[in-house]
């Protein structure tokens, strides 16, 4: 892997501005695709319209990706408007959803190769759990399969929200490296190892 993958613990492009500066600088990105994918049952619309102005503040373009649904992530245009992206990010609170839209996907193999070629995936709250395997299920706080970019790694998003019970039973349920992401933190993955930022904790040893 020669890319960045970046776990947000939450607030998309409303809590991690100076961050995501930061990032998008590093793999000179000045085109961001977004995938709201997570939010599909929700709305998404929302979500890209936080992007545009987050895009605005930072400097870059925002294209918003509407995959929405299993075969929009299978569609070849989809996948062909991640072509000469340099940064990606994925939002929406539905890990499940994710999960079950991209995984094996034309999209998901191109966001594989947006990583290979040095680019950054970014994943904000349930997407950011989403990308891990094992994956965080949010309806009981138990672990199931997820996409696995980010593999023998969990992460708990949002863990500010969390009540002192849930986290110590999800940390009871864990059998890997876990990473608890406040909003406003961050555990980022480079090809030299991690780096946890802004209130993150990591429990076990992370794998490269």
């Amino acid at each position: 892997m020669s890319g960045i993958v970046a776990l947000l613990g939450g607030g998309p492009f409303v809590a991690n501005d100076e961050l995501d500066a930061s990032l998008l600088a590093e793999v000179d990105a000045d085109r961001v695709v977004v995938l709201p994918t997570a939010d599909a049952f929700e709305q998404p619309s929302v979500l890209l319209d936080a992007a545009t102005a987050w895009g605005q503040r930072l400097g870059v373009t925002v294209d918003g990706l509407p995959v929405l649904q299993r075969p929009d992530a299978d569609d070849p245009e989809m996948a062909a408007a991640l072509d000469g992206a340099r940064a990606v990010y994925l939002v929406g609170d539905s890990s499940m959803h994710l999960r079950a839209a991209l995984k094996e996907t034309a999209v998901w193999r191109a966001i594989g190769g947006l990583l290979d070629r040095g680019g950054l995936v970014a994943a904000a709250g349930a997407s950011a759990a989403a990308l891990c395997d094992p994956m965080l299920d949010q309806r009981g706080g138990a672990f199931t399969l997820g996409l696995g970019l980010v593999a023998g790694v969990a992460a708990v998003p949002e863990a500010d929200t969390l009540s002192e019970e849930q986290l110590h039973r999800t940390r009871s349920l864990a059998d890997t490296p876990l990473v608890e992401l406040p909003t406003g933190a961050a555990a980022i993955r480079r090809a030299t190892g991690w780096q946890l930022v802004g209130g993150a904790a990591a429990t076990g040893v992370l794998p490269y």
